[in-house]
């Protein structure tokens, strides 16, 4: 793309009047949505009153007569980050409490559904009677879905092609010219253009209409860009064509007080994908391995985003591959927002395509089995799925300086095997190790010698029984020890907090047969039993919600003052620390039909600092200090 810096006004205007008639008119947009909010940002720097900052875009579609709005159907103002969000919003607010709605920006074609006559926004003032598309359209709206034809009521919203419509559905439907749809997107603006929807009938064709109002999210000033977030990944999950999210002012008469300009409401603002959002191409695909998974890595031409050049992404799972479609050769749009991983959010066909699946496992080469959501290799005696069960049982026991590449070293040169090789090492034995020397090998045999005492749920997750993790370890073991879990049959196991009975057989049968490797550690080890004689118990703590700090530090922040954390809401906790106080988390909604008691993070953090009493720790609680 031409340098913006050198394009005068002339020379800007004339591009964006270019690209507009690309994508509105004929629906073969030349270059990608984040080049062109480029283009305008760089004109609205140089010319902000700029007359075509002001005009209301819209598709070209095959009308019967225009509708004159009751109310305008405006274009919104553009914010490309958090920050220019947060600096909008601080025009308006009038309080800590001014709520806003957040709402997805859906990239569809905006209309209004009134009196039996569907309308494209047009100007904004006067639109286009698209009545005769409705046979193709179906409603998505708060009453209810249903053929819009059948509904008496008015809606607003965007005319899109669902993701899932669009996967199932038009692989198979073709455009007039015979070919399939490139894209969501270009297949509803290209149906919207046709005079004639019969062959769209004959072949099964379908459209939405979403309501505005259906999907919707509030969150207030104080709480806004904790919450921003949480509230980004709910859209995300919408199986809607997305560009972006929309910002209001929750207090509708507040909002229309502030007025419009020519072009938006002052009272709402869109935030635009563009500005954490690239496309690149997917070159590769690489495997890594889990304790129980392969995790499926892109490589991709490298692009930047927000000043980071990217040129690895996480695919996440199998799944996400195949509700994507995403093969190698592929464009996709890969997002980075804030501190998170890099991620593909979409996948368009490329010309030449390869499927980035495998069928054998790298490592082994057995068949790799496929366990919805993931892909497994089921290998007991697989290299690479030791190695990373040693790596996620060393990490629960406490041993953080032996990353992967010292325990593959450990592997290699001293041939150890699991934890009880681990915990025998000498100094001199890590001494053989690359990279180490005495002093290093010292600091290291000392972590491994604190690592004998442990709490006993800690050894329970090391060991990497499937569906035993260190929270619900800890809440197996308040009640019964390790040696009573090892002689529990199914029945019993099933009746176990979190286990039940889809678990309980597989988690008897590995216990079983591991009996004498647990019975060896317990040999070796210190273990702090969780499980107390005394009448006295530990409150419990669980927390909900997007907080300023990560959970970790909350719940080691409740050990210090004599709480246990929990990481769900059972009749038996004591108490629900939420972020918000009108949070409507399913943890929340739990607790109130429970009757936990709940408390807002400020609340609680002021019982702690001696407001309120929180209750004492007990002696042996200091053992657990360092995990």
């Amino acid at each position: 793309m031409t340098d913006l810096e050198k394009l005068s006004v002339e020379q800007l205007a004339a591009q964006i009047e270019y690209h507009n008639r690309k994508y509105w008119e004929e629906a073969e947009p030349e270059i990608s949505d984040d080049e062109y909010d480029q283009l305008v940002r760089r004109l609205t720097e140089l010319a902000p009153d700029h007359p075509l900052l002001q005009t209301i875009q819209a598709p070209v579609v095959a009308s019967s007569g225009k509708v004159i709005h009751r109310d305008p159907m405006l274009s919104l103002d553009k914010a490309y980050s958090l920050d220019e969000v947060i600096s909008w919003a601080a025009k308006f607010v009038r309080s800590d409490s001014e709520e806003f709605l957040v709402q997805p920006k859906y990239d569809g074609i905006s209309a209004s559904w009134s009196g039996g006559i569907l309308a494209t926004r047009g100007d904004g003032e006067t639109g286009e009677n698209i009545t005769d598309k409705v046979p193709l359209i179906e409603l998505e709206h708060p009453a209810g879905i249903m053929p819009l034809g059948e509904f008496k009521g008015q809606a607003r919203g965007e005319i899109v092609i669902r993701e899932d419509d669009f996967r199932t559905l038009y692989p198979k439907i073709m455009n007039r010219n015979g070919r399939p749809y490139k894209n969501s997107r270009n297949a509803a603006a290209g149906i919207m253009g046709l005079k004639d929807i019969s062959l769209m009938l004959l072949q099964h064709a379908k459209l939405t209409l979403v309501d505005y109002s259906l999907h919707s999210w509030k969150t207030n000033w104080k709480d806004f860009r904790t919450d921003w977030q949480d509230l980004v990944d709910r859209i995300e999950q919408l199986p809607y064509p997305m560009d972006g999210i929309v910002i209001k002012l929750a207090d509708q008469s507040y909002s229309r007080s502030l007025g419009n300009t020519a072009h938006h409401p002052r009272g709402q603002i869109a935030f635009k994908f563009s500005g954490v959002r690239q496309q690149s191409k997917l070159l590769k695909v690489e495997w890594s391995f889990g304790k129980t998974a392969l995790t499926p890595v892109a490589e991709i031409e490298p692009v930047e985003i927000t000043g980071t050049t990217i040129r690895h992404v996480t695919l996440h799972n199998l799944q996400n591959i195949l509700d994507h479609d995403i093969q190698i050769g592929d464009t996709v749009t890969v997002e980075r927002a804030g501190d998170v991983i890099p991620y593909i959010v979409e996948s368009q066909p490329g010309e030449v395509r390869t499927p980035c699946v495998i069928e054998n496992c790298p490592s082994c080469g057995a068949k790799l089995v496929r366990e919805l959501p993931e892909l497994r290799c089921v290998n007991p005696d697989c290299p690479e799925t030791q190695l990373m069960r040693l790596l996620a049982a060393v990490r629960n026991i406490g041993i953080e300086r032996l990353g992967e590449p010292n325990l593959r070293r450990l592997r290699e040169v001293l041939g150890v095997r699991n934890l009880k090789d681990i915990f025998n090492l000498t100094v001199p034995d890590i001494m053989r190790l690359e990279g180490f020397q005495e002093l290093s090998a010292n600091n290291l045999y000392k972590e491994i010698q604190a690592a004998r005492t442990a709490p006993d749920y800690q050894l329970l997750a090391s060991l990497n029984i499937k569906g035993i993790g260190p929270n619900i370890a800890k809440a197996i073991l308040k009640t019964n020890t390790l040696k009573e879990l090892e002689g529990m049959n199914a029945e019993q196991l099933a009746n176990l907090e979190g286990i039940g009975p889809e678990r309980a057989g597989a988690i008897e049968k590995e216990l079983r047969e591991r009996k004498a490797e647990i019975d060896e550690l317990l040999e070796c080890l210190t273990i702090v039993q969780t499980k107390s004689d005394s009448a006295e118990e530990r409150p419990t703590v669980c927390f909900t919600g997007k907080m300023p700090e990560k959970r970790s530090y909350y719940e080691n922040l409740a050990k210090a003052n004599g709480y246990d954390s929990a990481d769900s809401v059972t009749s038996g906790l004591s108490l629900l620390v939420t972020a918000e106080a009108d949070s409507t988390s399913s943890k929340a909604m739990k607790a109130a039909k429970l009757g936990v008691r709940v408390m807002t993070l400020a609340e609680w953090l002021k019982t702690l600092n001696g407001n309120e009493t929180a209750p004492a720790p007990k002696a042996e609680d200091d053992l657990f200090a360092g995990f």
